[in-house]
C-alpha cells in the first residue's frame, strides 16, 4: 500500500484513518500488509501499526520524489499480490512501477480547489499532476469513496465501469446517541483540520449572524489556518462564544458530538464526510455545504441541512432554525 502518510503522522487526517481501518483489519485476518509512506522530521523510518509493516521515506514535501526509488531498492523484489495506491494528495503513477497488479483508491482529486489552499505554483503542480491520470491509470481498477469522486474520475476520461464506489463507514457501536449528554443550550461544533479550504471561516461568519446569544461554537482541530480564524473571531466580537479546543481525543470527540445541537461542514469539495456520518450516528444533525462528496453523507431534512456552499446567510438561517426548535434537533 502506498500513501503519503500513516496515521501516526502529525498531519494525518481522514484519509489515513480510512486506510488504516481497512488494512489493519486485513492484517488481523492474516494478510501480510506493507505500507510505504512519507515521514516527518525526527520520525522512525520503520514502524508496525496494527499489524501493518510501515516504511517511511522523505517528508510531506519530498515523498513524491523519493517513493519510487525506495520501492525499487527495498520492496520491488518482494512477492506482493497487489499494490494499492491511495491517491489523496498527488498521484504517484504506480502503474509505471512494475508491480503485477495495481489498484487505485481515491478519496477525491483536488482539481481547481488546490488554488484555494496552496500558493499558485504549488496549486498548479497539483493540478498538472492529475492530468495524466486517464492515460497512466487506463488499465487500473479504481475504488472511489463516493459517487462524486467516481463522476469526477469519469469526467477526466476514465471509463465509468473502471470505478467502483465503496462508501466509508463509521463505528456505530462506538458512535451512539445519548440524549442525556446534549447541552441544555445551543452548541454548534466543527471537527476537522483548520485549513483554509475547509471553510471554517464561513462557519464562523454564519454563527455571528445567529441571534440566540446563548449559542456557542466549539472548534476541534488544529492547522495552519487557526491564527487567521482566531483573528476573525476577535474581529467579529465572538471571543466569548467561540471556543478553540485544539486537538481532541476520541473520547472528547464523542462527548462533543453528543452535546452538540449540530455540527458544521463547509468545504467546497470532499471525497466524503466521515464526521457527518459519525455525528448522525450520535443523533446529531449536520449543517453542511451542498458540495461534491459532502452532499452524499447528509440526507437533507432528515439527518441535517444542506446549504449552498459559500452562502453564509443560508447557513446562518439553518443554524438559527435549530436554535429555535429543540424538537427539530431531537428529530434530526
Amino acid at each position: 500500500m502506498v500513501n503519503w502518510q500513516d496515521r501516526e503522522n502529525p498531519l494525518a487526517g481522514g484519509a489515513e484513518i480510512h486506510l488504516h481501518e481497512i488494512f489493519e483489519r486485513l492484517a488481523a485476518r492474516g494478510h501480510e500488509v506493507t505500507m510505504l509512506c512519507g515521514g516527518w522530521p525526527g520520525c522512525p523510518p520503520r514502524a508496525t501499526l496494527g499489524g501493518i509493516e510501515v516504511h517511511r521515506t522523505g517528508i510531506r514535501q519530498t515523498f513524491a520524489l523519493k517513493a519510487w526509488g525506495y520501492y525499487r531498492r527495498h520492496l520491488a523484489r518482494r512477492p506482493f499480490d497487489v499494490l494499492v495506491e491511495d491517491i489523496n494528495k498527488m498521484p504517484l503513477y504506480t502503474p509505471l512501477w512494475g508491480a503485477r497488479h495495481v489498484v487505485a483508491c481515491v478519496p477525491h482529486l483536488f482539481g481547481g480547489t488546490a488554488f484555494q489552499e496552496l500558493s499558485a505554483p504549488l496549486a498548479a503542480a497539483v493540478w498538472l499532476s492529475e492530468r495524466p491520470i486517464p492515460v497512466v491509470y487506463r488499465r487500473t481498477p479504481f475504488q472511489a469513496i463516493s459517487e462524486s469522486t467516481a463522476e469526477d474520475l469519469a469526467a477526466r476520461g476514465l471509463a465509468r465501469n473502471q470505478v467502483t464506489v465503496i462508501y466509508p463507514g463509521a463505528s456505530c457501536g462506538y458512535y451512539t446517541p445519548d440524549a442525556t449528554q446534549r447541552s441544555a443550550t445551543p452548541v454548534f461544533a466543527y471537527l476537522g483540520r483548520l485549513k483554509k479550504y475547509k471553510g471554517v471561516d464561513l462557519v464562523i461568519r454564519a454563527f455571528a449572524k445567529v441571534a440566540d446569544s446563548r449559542a456557542i461554537l466549539e472548534i476541534a482541530g488544529e492547522g495552519d489556518f487557526r491564527p487567521a480564524l482566531e483573528q476573525l473571531v476577535a474581529s467579529l466580537d465572538l471571543k466569548a462564544r467561540v471556543r478553540f479546543l485544539g486537538f481532541v481525543s476520541e473520547a472528547d470527540k464523542l462527548a462533543l458530538l453528543r452535546r452538540s445541537w449540530a455540527t458544521a461542514f463547509a468545504s467546497p469539495k470532499e471525497g466524503w464526510g466521515l464526521t457527518n456520518i459519525e455525528a448522525s450516528a450520535c443523533g446529531t444533525p449536520v449543517v453542511a455545504s451542498n458540495s461534491p462528496g459532502i452532499r452524499e453523507s447528509v440526507r437533507d431534512g432528515e439527518t441535517g441541512f444542506l446549504v449552498p456552499h459559500g452562502d453564509v446567510e443560508a447557513r446562518a438561517a439553518a443554524m438559527q432554525r435549530l436554535c429555535a426548535s429543540p424538537d427539530l434537533v431531537a428529530r434530526l
